[in-house]
Protein backbone atom coordinates (compact mmCIF):
# COMPACT_ATOMS: atom_id res chain seq x y z
CA UNK A 1 0.00 0.00 0.00
CA UNK A 2 3.03 2.22 0.12
CA UNK A 3 3.11 2.43 -3.54
CA UNK A 4 -0.27 3.67 -3.43
CA UNK A 5 0.13 6.36 -0.81
CA UNK A 6 2.72 7.76 -2.67
CA UNK A 7 1.42 7.77 -6.17
CA UNK A 8 -1.81 9.62 -4.23
CA UNK A 9 0.03 11.39 -2.23
CA UNK A 10 2.37 12.94 -5.00
CA UNK A 11 -0.89 14.18 -6.99
CA UNK A 12 -2.48 15.73 -4.20
CA UNK A 13 0.36 17.67 -3.65
CA UNK A 14 0.64 18.63 -7.53
CA UNK A 15 -3.16 19.78 -7.05
CA UNK A 16 -2.20 22.06 -4.42
CA UNK A 17 0.67 23.48 -5.69
CA UNK A 18 -0.86 24.19 -9.42
CA UNK A 19 -4.18 26.06 -7.26
CA UNK A 20 -1.67 28.33 -5.19
CA UNK A 21 2.15 28.38 -6.03
CA UNK A 22 1.07 28.37 -9.76
CA UNK A 23 -1.87 30.77 -9.27
CA UNK A 24 0.27 33.08 -7.30
CA UNK A 25 2.94 32.77 -10.36
CA UNK A 26 0.40 33.27 -13.31
CA UNK A 27 -2.40 36.41 -11.53
CA UNK A 28 -0.41 38.22 -8.63
CA UNK A 29 3.30 38.17 -9.88
CA UNK A 30 3.08 37.73 -13.95
CA UNK A 31 -0.29 39.47 -14.21
CA UNK A 32 -1.59 37.66 -16.71
CA UNK A 33 -4.31 39.60 -18.57
CA UNK A 34 -6.98 37.75 -21.20
CA UNK A 35 -7.35 40.91 -22.98
CA UNK A 36 -3.63 41.54 -23.47
CA UNK A 37 -2.39 41.01 -27.00
CA UNK A 38 -0.42 37.89 -27.51
CA UNK A 39 1.93 37.00 -30.17
CA UNK A 40 -0.15 34.01 -32.60
CA UNK A 41 -2.33 37.29 -33.03
CA UNK A 42 -0.16 39.60 -33.85
CA UNK A 43 2.27 37.99 -36.09
CA UNK A 44 -0.34 35.45 -37.95
CA UNK A 45 1.18 33.69 -40.31
CA UNK A 46 -0.57 30.55 -40.64
CA UNK A 47 3.31 28.81 -40.39
CA UNK A 48 4.32 29.59 -37.27
CA UNK A 49 2.42 32.17 -35.25
CA UNK A 50 -1.21 30.35 -35.25
CA UNK A 51 -3.53 30.61 -32.06
CA UNK A 52 -4.88 27.08 -30.52
CA UNK A 53 -7.52 25.79 -28.39
CA UNK A 54 -5.22 25.54 -25.27
CA UNK A 55 -5.88 21.74 -25.24
CA UNK A 56 -4.33 21.34 -28.01
CA UNK A 57 -1.42 23.04 -27.14
CA UNK A 58 -0.89 21.62 -24.19
CA UNK A 59 -0.41 18.35 -25.56
CA UNK A 60 1.74 19.68 -28.03
CA UNK A 61 3.55 21.20 -25.09
CA UNK A 62 3.60 18.32 -23.08
CA UNK A 63 4.55 15.70 -25.05
CA UNK A 64 7.62 17.61 -26.57
CA UNK A 65 8.94 18.72 -23.26
CA UNK A 66 8.84 15.06 -21.66
CA UNK A 67 10.19 13.07 -24.53
CA UNK A 68 12.19 9.88 -22.84
CA UNK A 69 13.92 12.22 -20.68
CA UNK A 70 11.31 11.67 -17.14
CA UNK A 71 11.83 8.04 -18.27
CA UNK A 72 15.24 7.24 -18.52
CA UNK A 73 16.40 9.87 -15.85
CA UNK A 74 14.54 8.53 -12.75
CA UNK A 75 14.95 5.03 -14.23
CA UNK A 76 18.74 5.44 -13.70
CA UNK A 77 18.55 7.82 -10.66
CA UNK A 78 16.94 5.37 -8.54
CA UNK A 79 19.82 3.22 -8.24
CA UNK A 80 21.30 6.30 -5.26
CA UNK A 81 17.84 4.90 -3.70
CA UNK A 82 13.91 5.54 -4.32
CA UNK A 83 13.87 8.48 -1.71
CA UNK A 84 16.35 11.18 -2.97
CA UNK A 85 15.03 10.48 -6.50
CA UNK A 86 11.66 11.21 -5.34
CA UNK A 87 12.10 13.95 -3.22
CA UNK A 88 14.37 16.13 -6.16
CA UNK A 89 11.59 15.20 -9.00
CA UNK A 90 9.02 16.75 -6.32
CA UNK A 91 10.81 19.97 -5.27
CA UNK A 92 12.51 20.53 -8.61
CA UNK A 93 9.24 20.24 -10.44
CA UNK A 94 7.11 22.61 -7.81
CA UNK A 95 9.75 25.14 -7.11
CA UNK A 96 12.12 25.27 -10.12
CA UNK A 97 11.00 23.43 -13.22
CA UNK A 98 7.56 24.98 -13.40
CA UNK A 99 8.55 28.06 -12.40
CA UNK A 100 11.57 28.14 -14.91
CA UNK A 101 8.64 26.86 -17.99
CA UNK A 102 5.77 29.07 -16.85
CA UNK A 103 8.60 32.21 -16.72
CA UNK A 104 10.28 31.48 -19.99
CA UNK A 105 6.72 31.16 -21.48
CA UNK A 106 5.40 34.54 -20.56
CA UNK A 107 8.49 36.05 -21.04
CA UNK A 108 8.20 34.95 -24.69
CA UNK A 109 4.52 36.05 -24.97
CA UNK A 110 5.40 39.40 -23.86
CA UNK A 111 8.43 39.85 -26.55
CA UNK A 112 6.61 38.20 -29.57
CA UNK A 113 6.72 35.28 -29.38
CA UNK A 114 10.71 35.23 -29.24
CA UNK A 115 12.84 32.87 -27.51
CA UNK A 116 14.77 33.14 -24.35
CA UNK A 117 18.51 33.32 -26.37
CA UNK A 118 17.20 36.04 -28.68
CA UNK A 119 15.58 37.91 -25.65
CA UNK A 120 18.66 37.56 -23.52
CA UNK A 121 20.17 40.08 -25.86
CA UNK A 122 17.68 42.90 -24.67
CA UNK A 123 17.39 42.48 -20.89
CA UNK A 124 21.52 41.37 -20.38
CA UNK A 125 23.44 42.59 -23.75
CA UNK A 126 24.35 42.12 -27.51
CA UNK A 127 27.22 39.84 -26.54
CA UNK A 128 25.13 37.40 -24.27
CA UNK A 129 22.28 36.68 -27.48
CA UNK A 130 25.18 35.14 -29.48
CA UNK A 131 26.56 33.28 -26.55
CA UNK A 132 23.32 32.08 -25.78
CA UNK A 133 22.04 31.08 -28.81
CA UNK A 134 25.79 29.02 -29.48
CA UNK A 135 24.68 26.71 -26.38
CA UNK A 136 20.95 26.24 -27.82
CA UNK A 137 22.34 24.95 -31.24
CA UNK A 138 25.03 22.76 -29.69
CA UNK A 139 22.72 21.53 -27.03
CA UNK A 140 19.61 21.04 -29.68
CA UNK A 141 22.23 19.20 -32.05
CA UNK A 142 22.80 16.64 -29.49
CA UNK A 143 19.48 16.28 -28.61
CA UNK A 144 18.79 15.77 -32.76
CA UNK A 145 21.40 13.15 -33.19
CA UNK A 146 20.79 11.30 -30.11
CA UNK A 147 16.72 11.26 -30.23
CA UNK A 148 17.48 10.18 -33.59
CA UNK A 149 19.47 7.07 -32.39
CA UNK A 150 17.37 6.58 -29.33
CA UNK A 151 13.99 5.79 -31.39
CA UNK A 152 15.88 3.62 -34.03
CA UNK A 153 17.19 2.12 -31.21
CA UNK A 154 13.65 1.88 -29.23
CA UNK A 155 12.29 0.06 -32.62
CA UNK A 156 14.48 -2.64 -32.33
CA UNK A 157 14.12 -3.14 -28.99
CA UNK A 158 10.10 -3.15 -29.37
CA UNK A 159 9.45 -3.97 -33.22
CA UNK A 160 5.65 -4.21 -32.53
CA UNK A 161 5.91 -0.25 -31.90
CA UNK A 162 6.66 0.33 -35.28
CA UNK A 163 3.37 0.99 -37.23
CA UNK A 164 1.27 2.55 -34.55
CA UNK A 165 3.66 5.17 -34.37
CA UNK A 166 3.78 5.57 -38.06
CA UNK A 167 -0.02 5.68 -38.52
CA UNK A 168 0.08 8.68 -36.31
CA UNK A 169 1.29 10.82 -39.00
CA UNK A 170 -1.42 10.65 -41.46
CA UNK A 171 -3.87 10.55 -38.70
CA UNK A 172 -2.69 13.62 -37.16
CA UNK A 173 -2.79 15.27 -40.65
CA UNK A 174 -6.26 14.56 -41.27
CA UNK A 175 -7.39 16.19 -37.75
CA UNK A 176 -5.13 18.78 -38.68
CA UNK A 177 -7.12 19.82 -41.57
CA UNK A 178 -10.07 19.46 -39.80
CA UNK A 179 -9.45 21.20 -37.10
CA UNK A 180 -7.90 24.21 -38.80
CA UNK A 181 -10.02 24.28 -42.13
CA UNK A 182 -13.22 22.96 -41.13
CA UNK A 183 -13.48 23.99 -37.86
CA UNK A 184 -14.76 20.75 -36.62
CA UNK A 185 -15.01 20.26 -33.10
CA UNK A 186 -12.52 18.03 -31.01
CA UNK A 187 -14.37 15.90 -29.10
CA UNK A 188 -15.90 12.92 -31.42
CA UNK A 189 -12.55 12.67 -33.83
CA UNK A 190 -10.42 12.76 -31.17
CA UNK A 191 -12.06 9.76 -29.81
CA UNK A 192 -11.88 8.26 -33.20
CA UNK A 193 -8.10 9.01 -33.48
CA UNK A 194 -7.63 7.26 -29.85
CA UNK A 195 -9.59 4.33 -31.12
CA UNK A 196 -7.78 3.73 -34.13
CA UNK A 197 -3.95 3.99 -32.06
CA UNK A 198 -5.36 1.62 -29.89
CA UNK A 199 -6.08 -1.08 -32.41
CA UNK A 200 -2.79 -0.49 -34.01
CA UNK A 201 -1.56 -1.09 -30.51
CA UNK A 202 -3.40 -4.19 -30.26
CA UNK A 203 -3.77 -5.52 -33.65
CA UNK A 204 -0.84 -3.89 -35.56
CA UNK A 205 2.13 -6.80 -34.69
CA UNK A 206 -0.61 -9.40 -36.54
CA UNK A 207 0.16 -11.13 -40.13
CA UNK A 208 1.28 -8.94 -42.89
CA UNK A 209 1.86 -6.07 -40.23
CA UNK A 210 4.31 -8.11 -38.02
CA UNK A 211 6.14 -8.94 -41.47
CA UNK A 212 6.16 -5.15 -41.98
CA UNK A 213 7.32 -4.45 -38.53
CA UNK A 214 10.21 -7.20 -38.32
CA UNK A 215 11.09 -5.66 -41.96
CA UNK A 216 11.78 -1.85 -40.84
CA UNK A 217 13.39 -3.27 -37.83
CA UNK A 218 16.56 -4.56 -39.49
CA UNK A 219 17.06 -1.51 -41.14
CA UNK A 220 20.05 -0.06 -39.60
CA UNK A 221 20.71 2.67 -37.12
CA UNK A 222 21.91 5.24 -39.62
CA UNK A 223 19.25 4.07 -41.99
CA UNK A 224 16.51 4.98 -39.22
CA UNK A 225 18.08 8.09 -38.31
CA UNK A 226 18.11 9.42 -41.66
CA UNK A 227 14.51 8.54 -42.64
CA UNK A 228 13.57 9.89 -39.05
CA UNK A 229 15.75 13.31 -39.68
CA UNK A 230 13.63 13.58 -43.31
CA UNK A 231 10.35 13.37 -41.40
CA UNK A 232 11.97 16.44 -39.57
CA UNK A 233 12.69 18.55 -42.17
CA UNK A 234 8.87 18.25 -43.72
CA UNK A 235 7.58 18.38 -40.08
CA UNK A 236 9.63 21.48 -39.61
CA UNK A 237 8.74 23.44 -42.60
CA UNK A 238 5.57 22.44 -42.56
CA UNK A 239 2.66 25.09 -41.02
CA UNK A 240 2.14 24.29 -37.24
CA UNK A 241 -1.22 23.25 -37.45
CA UNK A 242 -0.46 20.45 -40.27
CA UNK A 243 1.48 17.94 -38.88
CA UNK A 244 3.71 19.09 -35.75
CA UNK A 245 1.06 20.25 -33.21
CA UNK A 246 -1.71 17.75 -34.48
CA UNK A 247 0.71 15.14 -33.92
CA UNK A 248 1.19 15.96 -30.30
CA UNK A 249 -2.13 16.58 -29.29
CA UNK A 250 -2.92 13.13 -30.42
CA UNK A 251 0.09 11.08 -29.35
CA UNK A 252 -0.89 13.02 -25.59
CA UNK A 253 -4.83 11.17 -26.41
CA UNK A 254 -3.10 8.13 -26.35
CA UNK A 255 -0.41 8.64 -23.40
CA UNK A 256 -2.89 10.27 -21.14
CA UNK A 257 -4.88 7.57 -21.87
CA UNK A 258 -1.54 5.16 -20.82
CA UNK A 259 -0.85 6.83 -18.14
CA UNK A 260 -4.26 6.30 -17.05
CA UNK A 261 -4.22 2.79 -17.33
CA UNK A 262 -0.67 2.45 -15.76
CA UNK A 263 -2.34 4.36 -12.52
CA UNK A 264 -5.06 1.98 -12.18
CA UNK A 265 -2.97 -0.95 -12.82
CA UNK A 266 -1.29 0.25 -10.12
CA UNK A 267 -3.78 0.73 -7.55
CA UNK A 268 -5.18 -2.83 -8.41
CA UNK A 269 -1.92 -4.41 -7.93
CA UNK A 270 -1.80 -2.24 -4.95
CA UNK A 271 -4.87 -3.51 -3.78
CA UNK A 272 -5.08 -7.06 -4.75
CA UNK A 273 -1.96 -7.77 -5.96
CA UNK A 274 -0.10 -8.20 -9.66
CA UNK A 275 -0.71 -10.84 -12.36
CA UNK A 276 -0.23 -14.73 -11.01
CA UNK A 277 2.73 -15.95 -11.90
CA UNK A 278 2.14 -19.75 -13.18
CA UNK A 279 -0.98 -20.16 -11.73
CA UNK A 280 0.49 -18.65 -8.25
CA UNK A 281 -1.13 -16.64 -5.74
CA UNK A 282 -1.28 -12.71 -6.95
CA UNK A 283 1.78 -11.40 -5.28
CA UNK A 284 1.98 -8.12 -3.05
CA UNK A 285 3.14 -4.86 -4.54
CA UNK A 286 5.90 -3.58 -2.69
CA UNK A 287 9.45 -1.39 -2.87
CA UNK A 288 11.47 -3.92 -3.08
CA UNK A 289 14.34 -1.45 -4.06
CA UNK A 290 16.76 0.34 -1.02
CA UNK A 291 15.40 3.70 0.39
CA UNK A 292 18.79 5.20 0.12
CA UNK A 293 22.04 4.12 -1.48
CA UNK A 294 25.06 6.28 -1.10
CA UNK A 295 27.54 4.46 -2.90
CA UNK A 296 26.28 2.21 -5.75
CA UNK A 297 28.86 0.06 -7.57
CA UNK A 298 31.21 2.38 -9.95
CA UNK A 299 28.47 5.09 -10.18
CA UNK A 300 29.16 8.83 -9.96
CA UNK A 301 28.79 10.70 -6.71
CA UNK A 302 25.49 11.53 -5.53
CA UNK A 303 25.90 15.05 -5.93
CA UNK A 304 25.70 16.95 -8.22
CA UNK A 305 24.85 13.74 -10.16
CA UNK A 306 21.81 13.40 -9.31
CA UNK A 307 20.35 16.68 -10.03
CA UNK A 308 22.00 16.42 -13.71
CA UNK A 309 20.93 12.74 -14.21
CA UNK A 310 17.15 13.61 -13.60
CA UNK A 311 16.56 16.62 -15.81
CA UNK A 312 13.01 16.14 -17.48
CA UNK A 313 10.92 15.62 -14.48
CA UNK A 314 12.02 17.77 -11.82
CA UNK A 315 13.70 20.70 -14.14
CA UNK A 316 15.34 20.85 -17.43
CA UNK A 317 16.53 23.73 -20.22
CA UNK A 318 15.34 22.26 -22.95
CA UNK A 319 12.02 23.53 -21.63
CA UNK A 320 12.70 26.97 -21.86
CA UNK A 321 13.12 26.11 -26.05
CA UNK A 322 9.19 24.93 -26.35
CA UNK A 323 7.91 27.18 -23.91
CA UNK A 324 9.74 30.59 -26.12
CA UNK A 325 10.55 28.80 -29.37
CA UNK A 326 6.91 27.15 -30.16
CA UNK A 327 4.42 27.25 -27.47
CA UNK A 328 4.70 31.19 -27.23
CA UNK A 329 3.32 31.88 -30.68
CA UNK A 330 0.21 29.41 -30.59
CA UNK A 331 -1.32 30.35 -27.37
CA UNK A 332 -4.55 32.63 -28.24
CA UNK A 333 -4.99 33.57 -24.72
CA UNK A 334 -2.04 34.78 -21.94
CA UNK A 335 -3.77 33.37 -19.28
CA UNK A 336 -3.51 30.12 -20.74
CA UNK A 337 -0.21 30.02 -19.84
CA UNK A 338 -0.38 28.76 -16.33
CA UNK A 339 -1.99 25.91 -17.35
CA UNK A 340 0.57 25.05 -20.29
CA UNK A 341 3.91 26.32 -18.74
CA UNK A 342 3.05 25.13 -14.61
CA UNK A 343 0.78 22.24 -15.69
CA UNK A 344 2.53 20.72 -18.05
CA UNK A 345 5.59 20.77 -15.81
CA UNK A 346 3.57 18.79 -12.92
CA UNK A 347 1.75 16.48 -15.30
CA UNK A 348 6.00 15.76 -16.36
CA UNK A 349 6.91 15.47 -12.37
CA UNK A 350 3.86 12.90 -11.88
CA UNK A 351 5.29 10.58 -15.19
CA UNK A 352 8.67 10.80 -13.11
CA UNK A 353 6.88 9.56 -9.97
CA UNK A 354 5.09 7.17 -11.93
CA UNK A 355 8.25 5.91 -13.64
CA UNK A 356 10.48 5.60 -10.07
CA UNK A 357 7.54 3.37 -8.62
CA UNK A 358 7.45 1.19 -11.75
CA UNK A 359 11.14 0.50 -11.13
CA UNK A 360 11.25 0.36 -7.32
CA UNK A 361 7.98 -1.81 -6.65
CA UNK A 362 6.38 -2.74 -10.56
CA UNK A 363 9.86 -4.47 -11.67
CA UNK A 364 9.39 -6.51 -8.78
CA UNK A 365 6.36 -8.24 -9.96
CA UNK A 366 8.57 -9.89 -12.51
CA UNK A 367 11.03 -9.31 -14.89
CA UNK A 368 12.99 -11.74 -17.56
CA UNK A 369 16.79 -10.92 -18.45
CA UNK A 370 18.18 -13.76 -20.99
CA UNK A 371 17.03 -16.97 -20.10
CA UNK A 372 16.13 -16.11 -16.50
CA UNK A 373 12.96 -14.72 -14.40
CA UNK A 374 13.54 -12.41 -11.26
CA UNK A 375 10.97 -11.46 -9.33
CA UNK A 376 11.28 -9.25 -5.71
CA UNK A 377 14.47 -7.79 -4.47
CA UNK A 378 16.05 -9.86 -7.08
CA UNK A 379 14.29 -8.03 -10.13
CA UNK A 380 15.33 -4.93 -8.82
CA UNK A 381 19.20 -6.21 -7.90
CA UNK A 382 18.91 -7.87 -11.69
CA UNK A 383 18.37 -4.43 -13.02
CA UNK A 384 20.51 -2.50 -10.88
CA UNK A 385 23.33 -4.04 -9.37
CA UNK A 386 25.96 -1.89 -10.43
CA UNK A 387 26.10 1.66 -12.44
CA UNK A 388 26.97 -0.06 -15.80
CA UNK A 389 24.00 -2.67 -15.66
CA UNK A 390 21.07 0.81 -15.10
CA UNK A 391 23.17 3.03 -17.55
CA UNK A 392 22.67 2.01 -20.94
CA UNK A 393 19.45 2.31 -22.68
CA UNK A 394 18.18 -0.84 -22.67
CA UNK A 395 18.65 -1.21 -18.87
CA UNK A 396 16.68 2.26 -18.62
CA UNK A 397 13.82 0.93 -20.80
CA UNK A 398 13.56 -2.10 -19.74
CA UNK A 399 13.23 -1.48 -16.03
CA UNK A 400 10.22 0.95 -17.30
CA UNK A 401 8.72 -0.88 -19.63
CA UNK A 402 8.58 -4.34 -17.61
CA UNK A 403 7.68 -2.16 -14.57
CA UNK A 404 4.85 -0.19 -15.91
CA UNK A 405 3.41 -3.33 -17.78
CA UNK A 406 3.23 -5.62 -14.92
CA UNK A 407 0.57 -2.63 -13.90
CA UNK A 408 -0.87 -3.08 -17.11
CA UNK A 409 -0.84 -7.15 -16.52
CA UNK A 410 -2.86 -6.65 -13.00
CA UNK A 411 -5.81 -5.60 -14.73
CA UNK A 412 -5.74 -8.46 -16.45
CA UNK A 413 -4.14 -7.21 -19.45
CA UNK A 414 -2.11 -9.37 -21.53
CA UNK A 415 1.57 -9.68 -21.09
CA UNK A 416 1.80 -8.64 -25.49
CA UNK A 417 -0.36 -6.03 -25.38
CA UNK A 418 1.14 -4.47 -22.35
CA UNK A 419 4.31 -4.22 -23.38
CA UNK A 420 3.38 -3.03 -27.17
CA UNK A 421 1.31 -0.30 -25.76
CA UNK A 422 4.19 0.49 -23.33
CA UNK A 423 6.71 0.43 -26.57
CA UNK A 424 4.77 2.80 -28.35
CA UNK A 425 4.54 5.02 -25.44
CA UNK A 426 8.57 5.58 -25.56
CA UNK A 427 8.55 5.59 -28.77
CA UNK A 428 5.90 8.06 -29.25
CA UNK A 429 7.68 10.26 -26.86
CA UNK A 430 10.84 10.58 -28.50
CA UNK A 431 9.37 11.14 -31.61
CA UNK A 432 7.50 13.96 -30.38
CA UNK A 433 10.74 16.02 -28.61
CA UNK A 434 12.73 15.14 -32.22
CA UNK A 435 10.41 17.07 -34.39
CA UNK A 436 9.77 19.84 -31.90
CA UNK A 437 13.24 19.71 -31.32
CA UNK A 438 13.95 20.27 -35.48
CA UNK A 439 11.78 23.13 -35.40
CA UNK A 440 12.94 24.87 -32.47
CA UNK A 441 16.48 24.30 -33.97
CA UNK A 442 15.33 25.82 -36.99
CA UNK A 443 14.21 29.08 -35.14
CA UNK A 444 18.06 29.13 -33.30
CA UNK A 445 19.29 28.96 -37.16
CA UNK A 446 17.57 32.17 -38.17
CA UNK A 447 17.85 33.99 -35.03
CA UNK A 448 21.53 33.01 -35.09
CA UNK A 449 22.11 34.08 -38.61
CA UNK A 450 20.16 37.84 -37.97
CA UNK A 451 22.22 38.44 -35.11
CA UNK A 452 25.57 37.72 -37.35
CA UNK A 453 24.05 39.69 -40.44
CA UNK A 454 23.60 42.58 -37.79
CA UNK A 455 26.51 42.81 -35.95
CA UNK A 456 28.00 42.49 -40.22
CA UNK A 457 25.83 45.54 -40.86
CA UNK A 458 24.13 43.27 -43.70
CA UNK A 459 21.72 44.44 -45.75
CA UNK A 460 18.13 41.92 -46.26
CA UNK A 461 19.22 39.74 -48.80
CA UNK A 462 22.64 40.28 -49.53
CA UNK A 463 25.34 38.15 -47.68
CA UNK A 464 25.61 34.18 -47.23
CA UNK A 465 24.47 33.98 -43.77
CA UNK A 466 20.86 35.49 -44.85
CA UNK A 467 20.84 32.35 -46.94
CA UNK A 468 19.68 30.89 -43.43
CA UNK A 469 17.19 33.41 -42.16
CA UNK A 470 15.30 31.55 -44.41
CA UNK A 471 13.44 28.61 -43.03
CA UNK A 472 14.13 25.97 -45.89
CA UNK A 473 17.78 26.29 -45.62
CA UNK A 474 17.84 26.76 -42.05
CA UNK A 475 16.05 23.65 -41.91
CA UNK A 476 18.82 21.91 -43.88
CA UNK A 477 21.44 22.92 -42.12
CA UNK A 478 20.13 22.09 -39.04
CA UNK A 479 19.24 18.70 -40.10
CA UNK A 480 22.70 17.94 -41.88
CA UNK A 481 24.81 19.09 -39.14
CA UNK A 482 22.92 16.75 -36.64
CA UNK A 483 23.12 13.84 -38.80
CA UNK A 484 26.75 14.17 -39.54
CA UNK A 485 27.14 14.02 -36.14
CA UNK A 486 25.04 10.73 -35.80
CA UNK A 487 27.63 9.51 -37.89
CA UNK A 488 30.49 10.07 -35.85
CA UNK A 489 32.59 7.47 -35.01
CA UNK A 490 33.30 6.32 -31.78
CA UNK A 491 36.79 5.66 -32.53
CA UNK A 492 39.49 6.78 -35.50
CA UNK A 493 38.24 4.17 -37.89
CA UNK A 494 35.60 2.62 -35.75
CA UNK A 495 31.85 1.52 -36.54
CA UNK A 496 29.61 5.44 -37.57
CA UNK A 497 26.80 6.12 -35.67
CA UNK A 498 28.21 7.05 -32.47
CA UNK A 499 28.10 10.43 -32.83
CA UNK A 500 25.73 11.36 -30.96
CA UNK A 501 25.82 8.99 -28.32
CA UNK A 502 29.21 10.32 -27.44
CA UNK A 503 28.31 13.97 -26.98
CA UNK A 504 25.52 12.34 -24.59
CA UNK A 505 27.54 12.68 -21.36
CA UNK A 506 27.71 16.29 -21.30
CA UNK A 507 24.17 17.06 -22.83
CA UNK A 508 22.43 16.39 -18.99
CA UNK A 509 25.33 19.28 -17.76
CA UNK A 510 24.33 21.40 -20.73
CA UNK A 511 20.78 21.08 -20.45
CA UNK A 512 20.64 22.05 -17.00
CA UNK A 513 23.59 24.78 -17.48
CA UNK A 514 20.25 25.84 -19.95
CA UNK A 515 17.82 26.22 -17.46
CA UNK A 516 20.01 28.39 -15.13
CA UNK A 517 20.87 30.55 -18.21
CA UNK A 518 16.64 30.85 -18.79
CA UNK A 519 16.00 31.75 -14.95
CA UNK A 520 18.88 34.81 -15.39
CA UNK A 521 16.99 36.13 -19.00
CA UNK A 522 13.69 35.67 -16.45
CA UNK A 523 15.41 37.46 -13.44
CA UNK A 524 16.39 39.93 -15.43
CA UNK A 525 13.52 40.73 -16.96
CA UNK A 526 11.26 41.19 -13.69
CA UNK A 527 14.66 43.31 -12.32
CA UNK A 528 14.06 45.70 -14.68
CA UNK A 529 9.89 45.84 -14.22
CA UNK A 530 10.76 46.20 -10.49
CA UNK A 531 9.27 43.08 -10.09
CA UNK A 532 9.91 40.28 -7.39
CA UNK A 533 12.97 38.41 -8.59
CA UNK A 534 14.46 35.64 -5.76
CA UNK A 535 11.83 33.02 -6.73
CA UNK A 536 13.53 32.80 -9.57
CA UNK A 537 16.83 34.01 -9.07
CA UNK A 538 17.71 31.64 -6.34
CA UNK A 539 16.36 28.56 -8.34
CA UNK A 540 19.02 29.81 -11.45
CA UNK A 541 22.23 30.23 -8.74
CA UNK A 542 21.42 26.35 -8.28
CA UNK A 543 21.20 25.49 -11.83
CA UNK A 544 24.14 27.43 -12.77
CA UNK A 545 26.10 25.79 -9.62
CA UNK A 546 25.03 22.09 -9.79
CA UNK A 547 25.87 21.83 -13.89
CA UNK A 548 29.21 24.09 -13.52
CA UNK A 549 30.39 21.77 -10.51
CA UNK A 550 29.49 18.47 -12.58
CA UNK A 551 31.22 19.62 -15.84
CA UNK A 552 34.20 20.53 -14.04
CA UNK A 553 34.45 16.67 -12.46
CA UNK A 554 33.70 15.31 -15.86
CA UNK A 555 36.68 17.41 -17.64
CA UNK A 556 38.78 16.03 -15.20
CA UNK A 557 37.59 12.49 -15.93
CA UNK A 558 37.77 13.54 -20.06
CA UNK A 559 41.20 14.16 -19.61
CA UNK A 560 42.34 11.57 -17.43
CA UNK A 561 40.82 8.75 -19.94
CA UNK A 562 42.17 10.93 -22.91
CA UNK A 563 38.25 12.13 -24.29
CA UNK A 564 39.81 15.67 -25.80
CA UNK A 565 36.40 15.63 -28.28
CA UNK A 566 34.16 15.34 -24.56
CA UNK A 567 36.82 17.78 -22.71
CA UNK A 568 36.88 20.52 -26.04
CA UNK A 569 32.97 20.46 -25.73
CA UNK A 570 32.89 20.63 -22.32
CA UNK A 571 35.83 23.01 -21.78
CA UNK A 572 34.48 25.47 -24.21
CA UNK A 573 30.65 25.26 -22.52
CA UNK A 574 32.05 25.99 -19.34
CA UNK A 575 33.85 29.39 -21.05
CA UNK A 576 30.42 30.09 -22.30
CA UNK A 577 28.79 30.15 -18.82
CA UNK A 578 31.32 32.29 -17.63
CA UNK A 579 31.59 34.69 -20.00
CA UNK A 580 27.70 34.89 -19.88
CA UNK A 581 27.54 35.01 -15.97
CA UNK A 582 30.32 37.89 -16.44
CA UNK A 583 27.52 39.58 -19.13
CA UNK A 584 25.06 39.53 -16.58
CA UNK A 585 27.24 40.74 -13.49
CA UNK A 586 28.13 44.04 -15.43
CA UNK A 587 24.71 45.39 -16.17
CA UNK A 588 23.74 44.32 -12.89
CA UNK A 589 23.62 47.01 -10.96
CA UNK A 590 21.78 49.61 -13.87
CA UNK A 591 19.48 47.25 -14.94
CA UNK A 592 17.01 47.45 -11.89
CA UNK A 593 13.53 49.55 -13.03
CA UNK A 594 14.84 50.63 -16.52
CA UNK A 595 13.22 48.55 -19.15
CA UNK A 596 15.19 47.25 -22.27
CA UNK A 597 14.83 48.86 -25.51
CA UNK A 598 11.80 48.08 -27.27
CA UNK A 599 11.28 45.54 -30.21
Amino acid sequence: MSTLAIALGVFVLYFIAYHSYGKWLGQKLFRLDPEAEVPSRELEDGIDFVPSDKKVIFGHHFTSIAGTGPIVGPAVAVIWGWVPALIWVLLGSILIGAVHDLGSLVVSLRNKGQTVGEIAGRVITKRTRLLFLTILFLALTIVLAVFGLVIAAVFKMYPQSIFPCLLQIPLAIGIGLGIHRRGMNLLLPSLLVLALMMLSVRFGNQGLLGEFNAALASWEILDWCAALLAYCVVASILPVWTLLQPRDYINSLQLFVTLGLVVLGLVVAAILGGAPLAGEARPALEIVAPAFNWSPKDAPAIFPFLFITIACGAISGFHCLVSSGTSSKQLKCETDAQFIGYGAMLTEGFLAVLVILACVAGLGLGTTLGADFFVGEAAYQARYHSWGAASGLGAKLGAFVDGSANFLKALGLSAEFSVALMGVFVASFAATTLDTACRLQRYVVQELATSLSRERGQQKGNGLLNLFTNRYAATLLAVLFAYLVARLPDAPGGVPGKGGLILWPIFGAINQLLAGLAFLVITFWLRRRGLPFVFALIPGIIMLLLPGIAMTMKLRSFAESGNWLLFGFGFFTILVELWIIAEAASVWKKSRGVLERNL
